[in-house]
């Protein structure tokens, strides 16, 4: 039997994610969510979810426990970060602001407060929105470029390297909305919220070899 290891650091959309991947799976895999470093050792693919404000975040992952776990898994097993998980990759967050994970060199930003002014945008960025996907990746097989997928968010990842740029959305300006590199995939939008498209990427990331 083949595991999936759900995150459980005491943040973020758990049951939804874990539905939406027990819908998807193949018979001999194994969702379960866990606050067990030892189950997300043994585990052959890790989802790392997120909700929430990021020094909370990054406070109960790290009180958990669980956070050299990650690091562990991200060394060499399919990794999905989702909404703040993949916020918590980056080096530091403008929100609190906090230092993050460092899975990849980049912050954290906010949204400019002038679009609500500008561009009678609101903020958080809540609702459906199309990712414009940057690279071919696996991840994205069987999903049309510019597909829509749901947003609620304030703060967006600013990556260094544009190679690691996966998909990017427009909200007044143009930001990062996925980001890739080696067994690590991330998005801000909630696949488990974004109907045929956000399975599909659950059930990509489900047989996905990297």
């Amino acid at each position: 039997m083949s595991l999936v290891a759900v995150v459980d650091y005491g943040m973020g959309n758990l049951r939804s994610v874990a539905q939406a991947l027990q819908h998807v799976k193949l018979d001999n895999q194994e969702i379960r969510i866990t606050d067990d470093p030892a189950v997300i050792d043994r585990a052959n693919r890790v989802v790392l979810p997120g909700q929430g404000a990021m020094p909370d975040c990054i406070k109960a992952l790290r009180e958990s426990g669980l956070m050299e776990a990650v690091y562990r898994a991200a060394e060499s097993k399919p990794l999905f970060g989702v909404c703040v998980g993949e916020q918590m990759m980056m080096e530091r967050s403008a929100e609190g602001p906090a230092e993050c994970l460092s899975l990849f060199p980049g912050d954290v930003v906010k949204f400019d407060p002038r679009l609500t002014v500008e561009c009678g945008l609101k903020v958080p960025h809540m609702g459906w929105n199309q990712v414009n996907q940057r690279i071919k990746h696996p991840m994205w097989a069987g999903i049309e470029d510019c597909a829509w997928f749901y947003f609620v968010h304030s703060y967006h990842v600013n990556p260094v390297n544009p190679e690691h740029v996966a998909g990017e959305t427009d909200y007044g300006v143009r930001f990062t909305c996925a980001i890739a590199r080696d067994n690590i995939f991330a998005t801000q939008f909630h696949p488990e919220k974004s109907a045929d498209d956000g399975l599909r990427l659950y059930s990509n990331f489900l047989r996905w070899n990297p």
